[in-house]
């Protein structure tokens, strides 16, 4: 742990001290040879006590210190060995000041200084030797300063640019497990959706045939059974997903990005048929037909057709009734997948409506939104009920989705 003193750290503050002490020695020591005497020692005190603070006000003390410089200037005291507080500060202000243009300020202030000092030399050639060697010197400790304040913002910068970056990753790390929780809500929606939609159906079916086939009503009970274990075995993966998710990895996502992504997703259009039976069983009489040679289609892709082809059938089951004729069309060309599900609407009325509202065709939309797709829902002129939907398999301009 970085230790700190005063809210700095403490290597700075011993440095600090350290260079205040140096020239508070210096002072000292050249107290009894120097001009001026102790007072001038005072002055050369009163520097290094005002650089303690040149880190945290660096402006206020590169102030303090020319105007003590200039005491000693208009004493004629003549430049001293602790005069080198005065670079010590214009490095500083330079380094830690706020703005570059005090810094500026200070550079034009201690060449005017520089002029002052070299002032007190008895004639002209050491004049001009004295000046020019005083600029040299304080024009190197001025151009060394911006160059390591230079150095040190452009590390400030990459650090903040670091931090930036990392709250971005967090950020988009907590979106992607927003939006694969959002995701996963709508699969367990469908499932109980789907399997509620079935179970009610048959069960108001064996209730009616219960006393006029005893057969055909336990072929309903048991096809309720199936299909409420079938959920259940769904709704338990899902919800496991959703309460074992691990800590963000290295790509930015969760363990829900692997998990959301179970068995059913990657095996969705090898499911097909299996789900057209269940159907075929719960009393819709299914047809369906493949054209054109099936692609690799992403997981998602493949769910999304899966998941379509599922609310068809299911709005089939509950809108045209028990007995109703369905027709599954998928079609496979280079360009998309097009998803077809027509019903005659000649099934059997339930026993007890449909359930009004719902989220089905809704819900639909928002997937083929996803692949820039298409959707067509409406009646057909002939009876019946039709579901088009088109899901471009490459970049192509999104599609408005329709509602017939």
């Amino acid at each position: 742990m970085r230790r700190t003193v005063f809210g700095r750290p403490l290597r700075g503050v011993a440095f600090d001290v350290a260079v205040a002490a140096l020239v508070v020695l210096v002072s000292l020591a050249a107290a009894v040879n120097q001009p001026g005497g102790w007072a001038a020692t005072a002055v050369g005190v009163a520097m290094a006590v005002a650089l303690l603070f040149r880190r945290t006000h660096p402006s206020a003390v590169t102030v303090a210190i020319a105007v003590l410089a200039l005491v000693q200037v208009i004493a004629r005291w003549g430049p001293l060995i602790y005069d080198v507080a005065v670079l010590i500060a214009l490095y500083s202000v330079v380094k830690y000041g706020r703005r570059l243009r005090d810094g500026v300020l200070a550079g034009a202030v201690a060449a005017v200084g520089v002029l002052l000092a070299a002032a007190q030399t008895p004639n002209v050639i050491q004049w001009w030797v004295t000046a020019l060697w005083y600029a040299l010197v304080t024009g190197a400790v001025w151009l060394v300063a911006l160059n390591v304040r230079t150095r040190r913002l452009y590390v400030l910068s990459l650090e903040e640019r670091a931090t930036t970056l990392e709250r971005e990753r967090e950020a988009e790390s907590r979106a992607a497990v927003a939006e694969e929780r959002t995701r996963i809500a709508r699969e367990l929606h469908d499932v109980v959706a789907h399997s509620m939609a079935v179970m009610i159906v048959q069960a108001d079916g064996a209730r009616f045939m219960l006393d006029r086939d005893p057969a055909q009503a336990r072929t309903a009970v048991k096809v309720v059974a199936d299909t409420g274990r079938q959920a259940l075995e769904e709704m338990r993966r899902l919800v496991g997903v959703l309460r074992d998710a691990g800590p963000a990895g290295p790509d930015g996502a969760d363990g829900l990005a692997v998990a959301a992504d179970p068995e059913h997703r990657r095996l969705a259009l090898a499911e097909l048929p299996e789900l057209l039976a269940r159907f075929d069983d719960a009393g819709l009489h299914v047809r369906s037909t493949v054209t054109g040679t099936p692609p690799a289609l992403p997981p998602g892709l493949e769910l999304t057709v899966y998941r379509v082809v599922q609310e068809a059938l299911t709005n089939a089951l509950k809108h045209a009734g028990v007995g109703a004729g369905v027709e599954v069309v998928l079609s496979y060309t280079a360009e998309a997948v097009v998803v077809r599900v027509v019903d005659d609407g000649r099934g059997r009325p339930l026993v007890s409506p449909a359930p009004p509202g719902g989220h089905g065709l809704l819900g639909m939309r928002e997937r083929v939104t996803v692949y820039d797709g298409s959707l067509t829902a409406g009646p057909r002129l002939t009876g019946g009920w039709q579901v088009e939907v088109r899901l471009p398999l490459r970049s192509e301009p999104a599609t408005e989705v329709i509602a017939a």
